[in-house]
């Protein structure tokens, strides 16, 4: 065996000691350098961070950084790779000032060196309970903000992991599914609002505003009406401990000048008892505030207004997800308007002051809805949609989506939005006795759309302006992430197969792609530290109810020639890119 020379060996030793030291002081000079995060800066964050849920406070899920181009994205390499624990989630990473900071399963939370992977310090949350899978966590001051799966919602200090305060947000009842908290928490105007998910719970989800400095809770916001306020004659007269869903578990937007956060609420699984109107005068079964962009105050909760997109959903189609605040000209004037669709892949566009309905355009897969009123949204539903004992009736798209909480991502500069979807139908009906995930007990079997190719996926580009599909890009995968826009003229994919994907904004041309070694069930991001950009992106922790399922339709669509079949898994990670110059 050839061995190196005594004094070679002490050389190289000495090299790699001295680089080893460099990377660790660097690595805690990013703790000590670390600036504080300010109301100005989550409001117009510097464009090398990552300081909210989707980027910005309007959820537009897109980078300004154009340092990786459509020229040189084939260049593009992995940088580094850091092991994450197994379990589900649909962590959202957050950069700030070359420190990321990201949630990983078991509530543990990770500060890591973001040019390296180097673990700067951990902390851990116990005890743990049902695994809850989170999109994120949230930055302000010098405080990492974090829900856990018991309900807890902590402020760490950024720069040491310690437990600076801990709440724990009160339940009284309980349900076969226990309360969770999915959505990043939202920081706004002095304030952290957290969306709770209540899935089956008797009187519903909530919305709770805690104080920044100290975590009280100081309001909470009932999603299910009660019976003797507002919205409380839409349930056919249930007595409240019968009302159930509105679940909020996707994060908020916010617009600081408007000082509003926008909210989506998810429909009831117990859709037996607001099948049928009672037909009595001033009783209704639309379920408010199920299926709706609520407005709130954040220092108040007070509800400024509200939209409801789906009244009385039948079919568990989840107007649930994310709200996005854009400019748009309306009538010969710019107004800030959201953009919101649900698993439909239906979008609505409301006035954001006012609520105001304002148009609406379809991508094309759905067939629930047949009719749309200009002028104020109500929906006409297709007969053979409505659940009966009788008959079953191909409705696109499945329960599952169309699209699902992978969010679209919006170019602020063009206006074009990129959403990621499946085409995917399902034969429903008819009703039993036997209760499945809805409790009119209906059969909900996945089928192909009809004159299917084998294809599922699908990214579309959509001008928002006109509500004009851009293009579309097909394959046989469904995208398992959230699509992530760039300055750069790009749009970032993962997808059920895998892999990594960079699109040419302008066409949907692929240009690059990389094998993660496993899904990236997440949401992709990309930030800036010593003028190199990189792109980010959680694999290995794929949801139970997203991934796995469209997996097996796609593997029972397909049978032997599925793609997804004999794939190697290589475990929970966060994955990061970057020019290999």
């Amino acid at each position: 065996m050839y061995r190196l020379p005594l004094t070679t060996s002490l050389v190289f030793y000495g090299i790699v000691t001295a680089l080893t030291q460099n990377a660790l002081a660097q690595s805690d000079d990013r703790l000590a350098d670390l600036s504080t995060v300010t109301e100005a800066h989550l409001a117009n964050p510097p464009s090398e961070d990552w300081l909210i849920w989707r980027g910005t406070y309007d959820a537009h899920g897109f980078s300004p950084l154009q340092q990786i181009d459509r020229s040189n994205v084939d260049q593009l390499g992995e940088a580094w790779r850091a092991e994450l624990q197994q379990g589900p989630n649909m962590a959202t990473p957050l950069v700030h000032d070359g420190v990321m900071f990201l949630a990983s399963t078991q509530d543990t939370v990770l500060a890591l060196d973001a040019t390296t992977g180097d673990e700067l310090w951990t902390y851990e949350h116990r005890p743990t309970t049902f695994p809850s899978s989170k999109m994120g966590i949230a930055l302000h001051g010098d405080k990492v903000i974090v829900p856990t799966q018991n309900m807890h919602v902590i402020a760490l200090e950024a720069r040491t992991g310690e437990l600076i305060w801990d709440h724990e947000i009160k339940t009284t009842l309980a349900g076969a599914v226990p309360y969770s908290l999915r959505g990043a928490p939202l920081v706004a105007n002095g304030m952290v609002l957290q969306g709770v998910t209540a899935t089956m719970i008797p009187e519903g989800g909530f919305i709770v505003g805690l104080d920044l400095d100290t975590g009280e809770e100081i309001w909470r916001f009932h999603t299910v009406a009660r019976p003797d306020e507002p919205g409380g004659n839409t349930w056919n007269n249930l007595a409240l401990e019968d009302r159930s869903g509105g679940s909020v578990w996707v994060p908020a937007s916010y617009d600081p000048e408007l000082d509003l956060a926008y909210y989506g609420t998810a429909p009831t699984y117990d859709t037996a008892p607001l099948l049928h109107s009672l037909n009595e005068e001033g009783v209704s079964n639309d379920a408010l505030y199920t299926n709706a962009t609520i407005a709130l105050r954040p220092k108040t909760g007070e509800l400024v207004w509200y939209f409801q997109h789906m009244p009385n959903d039948q079919w568990d189609l989840d107007w649930v997800f994310e709200r996005q605040i854009v400019e748009l000209e309306v009538g010969g004037a710019l107004r800030k308007v959201i953009v919101t669709a649900g698993k439909m892949a239906l979008y609505d566009a409301l006035d954001a002051e006012t609520g105001k309905y304002l148009s609406s355009f379809d991508v094309g897969i759905q067939n629930i809805v047949t009719d749309i009123d200009p002028d104020t949204g109500d929906k006409t539903i297709n007969p053979r949609a409505i659940p009966n004992a009788e008959d079953s009736n191909l409705l696109c798209p499945m329960a599952n989506g169309g699209r699902n909480w992978p969010s679209a991502s919006i170019n602020p500069n063009t206006n074009m939005l990129y959403l990621p979807l499946a085409e995917i139908c399902m034969m429903f009906g008819p009703t039993s006795d036997t209760r499945g995930l809805l409790s009119t007990g209906v059969s909900i079997a996945a089928q192909p759309m009809p004159n299917s190719d084998g294809k599922f996926g699908r990214i579309q580009a959509i001008d928002l302006q006109t509500g004009q599909m851009a293009w579309t890009f097909r394959e046989v995968v469904p995208p398992a992430s959230a699509t992530l826009s760039t300055g750069g003229g790009l749009v970032f994919v993962g997808t059920l197969d895998n892999r990594f994907v960079a699109f040419d904004e302008t066409n949907g041309n692929i240009l690059w792609e990389s094998d993660l070694g496993d899904i990236p069930n997440s949401f992709p991001i990309s930030y800036a530290v010593d003028g190199k950009q990189y792109v980010a992106v959680v694999v290995g922790q794929p949801s139970p109810f997203h991934a796995s399922i469209w997996m097996g339709m796609v593997n029972e669509f397909l049978g032997d020639s599925s793609p997804l079949l004999g794939h190697t898994r290589s475990g929970p990670a966060i994955v990061v890119y970057a020019l290999n110059n």
